[in-house]
């Protein structure tokens, strides 16, 4: 696999350091914060679970030695963007926030996914 899949691997993994520390990057176009704009501890618990998976798999996706581990990192990686759109793109309580929110994480799921493919 290219280096394209290493990097969007290490975006991954800082994107997903960043949540666990500043839960508002991601809680906030979720919807998921207070009318005052801050993060109940069950939100932020449930973004530093988020994070800490993403974390792991970006890692992996950086240091995976070529072949079957990296193919598994990056399948981990699209199967939880994907998942992650399902159920954002369901559940979100801010119907405002589905659409974007699942798109995004459509086309991060695709974008990785297409990192396979290139040579």
């Amino acid at each position: 696999m290219p280096a394209v899949t290493r990097v969007l691997g290490a975006v991954t993994a800082a994107y997903s350091a960043t949540i666990i520390a500043a839960p508002k990057v991601l809680a906030r176009p979720c919807g998921l914060t207070t009318p005052a704009g801050e993060v109940v501890p069950a939100v932020r618990t449930l973004i530093a679970a988020i994070g800490a998976r993403d974390t792991a798999i970006g890692l992996a996706m950086v240091f995976a030695p070529e072949g079957l581990a990296l193919r598994v990192a990056l399948s981990a990686r699209v199967a939880a963007d994907a998942a992650d759109a399902l159920i954002f793109g369901l559940a979100l309580p801010d119907r405002s926030a589905r659409k974007k929110v699942a798109g995004f994480a459509a086309g991060w799921a695709a974008l990785c996914a297409a990192s396979a493919l290139q040579r």
